[in-house]
């Protein structure tokens, strides 16, 4: 049954919330925004948006925005919109509410900045009080209002008698407090307004109270707006610009246009190769703002070669305008910013040889990890991206000119395993332990049909080994059974072939699989009997056991076979063992690190008998 009240009890009374405006603003400098000195952008940000809306009543206008630091104080003056009494109560004293949002401005609200209405507050990061002078534009006999906003939540609101009736615009002026010196003496302002402001279309001049004349915060337009007597120097300038905002002389540089959102900007090819996965930030502005130096989200994670500095209309900031809103038309710029990536890629491939290869000796393995997943890549560069191979670093072209059997390993410890042996007998060899490698090699046949992959495993290699002769094979037959006999804790057969080079002993044959099931097999050993045993002696499998291959064209393998005594026989099988699996360069287990040293000790110790 639905709850009743009774109607002896009192109504409910509405109330509205008390805002402890010192808690907010604390809130605001720890979590929402990553540094105080935000202040001044959003204070630039509200100017910018207060002439956007001058321009709509009157475009044809010459505004622009003053800024003044004398270490005293900090002034913001705007040629803009300006507020009325009744906008000053209702925008100014209401935490949340932008005037961005009036009826009169609304329909234009895509050609604003700011979204949120809490910008002012961040001036409280840096001073206890804001004054506000204001007068309208949109009223000519309007008078000037002045609005004081205090630390404390308190305010006060007063028209200006008429006598002080400024030109129309606003003019903010903070009184900054002595911890915020970092933050408001003139040559930080100066510096931070150029930091955000340096693409902004209005004009922003500073003043630092010295008497001297204003200096120009942003005198040149974005250097992609600009007209140049030659491609070449259209290409120069982008690229001194660059170097100019990442500090790094880029390899190229790619121009970015996206018109159906406003986007224009350049990207920068590094010149050298960064780790695997590690994702740059970018500099977006918006609407000449800047808005983020770390925007990791404007490219696909694949485009770590590049940095980019962009300036876009429609992109949404988010509450702290700090980065970049995650919607549908982000998503869409990503994209549509990864095929000018893969064109220029495209261009390079088919005019301009000399740059493709800087640029994939630098970043091959981005556009491997690309390749992988876009078809056009794979078929435009896979010919041409480095891999190790058993005739060392080569193209995937020219390497199969010469082994139309390309051979790949599932690791890099089986190539380092196989790589001398392979290339004495003359297989064609790729390691494919590295990232993508080994998924891109078998794709080669889609490019070079002519060619044929294969995974490489310890039978391909031991078939491709000769075998040695009867007679031979029975004199070694009992140092043979000997060691295999030795190194049966290791699950490793011993056999007798010959191969180049002659000064390789041995060879240790064994994939990483192999160990696996051989690991899982001794786990379910020592369980046999419980419940775990029983799982795992399910999923056991028949998998090839390791084999040490003694190669009888070394000197000391042909002296080694021929050990009558026993003990001895055991002892140098044991450190042949010990030298392949070093040689493999993979981990060794604790049993065979003790075995290498134990056979090394008795050598040596039957060497010292011997010469006594």
């Amino acid at each position: 049954m639905p709850l009743r009240h009774n109607a002896a009890e009192p109504a409910a009374t509405d109330r509205t919330f008390q805002v402890d405006l010192r808690g907010l603003v604390d809130l605001l400098s720890h979590h929402l925004y990553s540094s105080p000195r935000v202040y001044l952008r959003e204070l630039m940000q509200n100017a910018v948006d207060a002439l956007t809306a001058r321009h709509a009543i009157e475009p044809a206008g010459d505004f622009g925005i003053r800024l003044y630091a004398d270490g005293a104080t900090v002034r913001v003056e705007d040629d803009g919109v300006g507020l009325t009494e009744a906008d000053v109560h209702t925008f100014l004293a209401t935490i949340g509410r932008s005037s961005k949002r009036a009826d009169q401005v609304a329909e234009q609200r895509a050609d604003f900045i700011g979204q949120f209405g809490i910008g002012l507050l961040s001036c409280f990061l840096v001073a206890d009080e804001i004054h506000v002078v204001s007068r309208s534009a949109r009223t000519p006999d309007a008078p000037a209002v002045e609005w004081r906003g205090r630390g404390d939540g308190s305010y006060t609101v007063r028209t200006l008698p008429t006598s002080a009736r400024p030109r129309p615009g606003t003019t903010v002026t903070l009184t900054p407090r002595a911890d915020a010196d970092e933050w408001t003496r003139p040559t930080q302002v100066h510096a931070l307004a150029r930091h955000f402001g340096s693409l902004l279309r209005h004009p922003v001049t500073f003043h630092d109270g010295s008497g001297g004349a204003a200096v120009p915060v942003n005198p040149e337009a974005a250097p992609w707006s600009g007209t140049y007597p030659t491609p070449g120097a259209r290409s120069r300038a982008l690229a001194a610009y660059g170097e100019e905002v990442f500090g790094f002389t880029p390899l190229d540089t790619i121009e970015l246009d996206l018109p159906a959102v406003g986007l224009k900007g350049i990207a920068c090819v590094l010149p050298e190769a960064v780790p695997a996965g590690r994702r740059h930030g970018h500099r977006v502005h918006v609407k000449g703002m800047l808005l983020s130096e770390q925007a990791e989200e404007i490219l696909p994670e694949w485009a770590f070669f590049v940095r980019c500095v962009v300036d876009a209309e429609s992109l949404r900031p988010t509450a702290s305008r700090e980065a970049l809103y995650e919607d549908d038309t982000l998503a869409a710029v990503r994209d549509a910013l990864a095929e000018r990536l893969r064109e220029w890629i495209a261009r390079a491939a088919a005019s301009d040889p000399e740059l493709l290869g800087r640029f994939l000796q630098a970043h091959h393995l981005a556009v491997k990890s690309l390749a992988v997943h876009d078809d056009e890549i794979l078929r435009m560069l896979l010919p041409w991206l480095p891999f190790e191979t058993t005739a060392g670093h080569c193209t995937l072209d020219e390497f199969a000119r010469t082994h139309r059997t390309v051979l790949v390993t599932s690791s890099v410890e089986e190539f380092r395993q196989v790589a001398a042996i392979a290339s004495a007998a003359g297989l064609g060899v790729v390691n494919g332990g590295y990232t993508y490698d080994r998924q891109l090699v078998h794709r080669l046949p889609e490019i070079r049909p002519e060619v044929t992959v294969a995974d490489l495993d310890p039978a391909t290699l031991t078939a491709h080994l000769d075998p040695v002769d009867r007679e031979t094979e029975l004199a070694a037959a009992a140092y043979l059974a000997q060691a295999r006999d030795a190194l049966a804790v290791f699950d490793c057969d011993v056999a007798l072939r010959t191969f180049q080079p002659a000064s390789a002993p041995a060879l240790l044959v064994d994939s990483r699989e192999a160990r696996h099931e051989r690991t899982r097999s001794q786990l379910a050993r020592e369980q046999e009997g419980g419940l775990w045993g029983d799982i795992l002696g399910a999923l056991r499998q028949e998998a090839p056991r390791a084999q040490l291959i003694l190669n009888q064209l070394n000197p000391l393998v042909r002296t080694a076979v021929a050990i009558a005594e026993p003990e001895l026989a055991r002892t140098s099988a044991e450190a042949l063992y010990g030298q392949a699996a070093m040689l493999s360069r993979r981990p060794l287990r604790p049993a065979e690190s003790s075995l290498i040293n134990r056979s090394f000790l008795d050598l040596l110790a039957h060497a010292l008998r011997k010469d006594s």
